[in-house]
């Protein structure tokens, strides 16, 4: 028996409709996969280590390869109100000279600094910083929060604003935000398996209150806004124009100087 692909996948709550039942051996597909969870840049320095061959990597990383393929019509995306991406701050947004930017994904920082230079109109200092809202607001004026932390947290009883990232985004270019999707080298995308990712993604997007309660077994309380978010935040489905969308994210981190240079996502067949 063959070894089984090497899954890495982000452990938020965004990502468990995409590996939904995925685990164990495929009748029908002949594909076999082992599944593992981490933060969304440990996904990608897992991919770039060769220790799995796909991973649920966060966008902007695409560009530091050349040698990746994409899994098509799979990804997590919002088109308007993200929820889970979001800038933290007790001051104007205009008055913010520093922001503390969580560590646990390169994607939602590069957008940050391209809504600061394209959209905010500000150009304040970054600050790397693990996530835990209260320190990061005692050492600069804003925080990025992104993923559990950033849906979960009670930032009103510190006194915060909340500016949604995902909202900002699609409020300004009119189109869709790809935060992640599958990727790996181009052996690895196969058609069983790329056949097994689609079918984990409607399986899951059809059980997303099963997962939502799931997940929150040992908080219930969230589990109404956990249903919310994956049902009215989150789209797991990349059509032409979310592509479109993620060309655009690309163009402007290369505007911007996040990225020195751009390239177009390269899908498996």
């Amino acid at each position: 028996m063959s070894d089984p692909v090497r899954l890495g996948a982000v452990a938020y709550l965004n990502a468990r409709p995409l590996v939904y039942g995925l685990e164990g051996d495929d009748s029908r597909t002949g594909t076999r996969v082992s599944l593992q969870f981490d933060l969304p840049s440990v996904c990608w320095q897992r991919l770039a280590a060769g220790q799995i061959d796909l991973g649920l990597i966060p966008s902007i990383t695409y560009l530091d390869a050349t040698d990746l393929r994409i899994v098509p019509g799979v990804g997590i995306i919002s088109d308007g109100p993200v929820d889970s991406v979001a800038l933290f701050t007790r001051r104007p947004i205009a008055q913010v000279r520093s922001i503390a930017l969580d560590t646990s994904s390169r994607t939602s920082a590069a957008l940050t600094r391209i809504l600061c230079a394209r959209v905010f109109g500000i150009a304040p200092s970054f600050e790397p910083h693990a996530p835990a809202l209260a320190g990061m607001l005692n050492r600069c004026d804003a925080a990025l929060l992104i993923g559990d932390p950033a849906l979960f947290v009670d930032y009103q009883a510190l006194g915060a604003e909340k500016i949604d990232l995902g909202q900002t985004w699609t409020s300004w270019t009119g189109l869709p935000f790809v935060w992640a999707f599958w990727a790996g080298r181009k052996s690895s995308v196969t058609p069983g398996v790329v056949a097994r990712l689609q079918e984990a993604r409607d399986r899951g997007v059809a059980a997303s209150d099963v997962i939502a309660d799931a997940y929150c077994a040992s908080a219930p309380d969230r589990r109404p806004l956990a249903r919310r978010y994956l049902r009215e935040h989150i789209k797991f489905l990349m059509t032409r124009r979310e592509v479109e969308g993620l060309r655009r994210f690309y163009d402007e981190a290369t505007w911007s100087g996040v990225v020195n240079d751009t390239r177009e996502p390269e899908f498996a067949v």
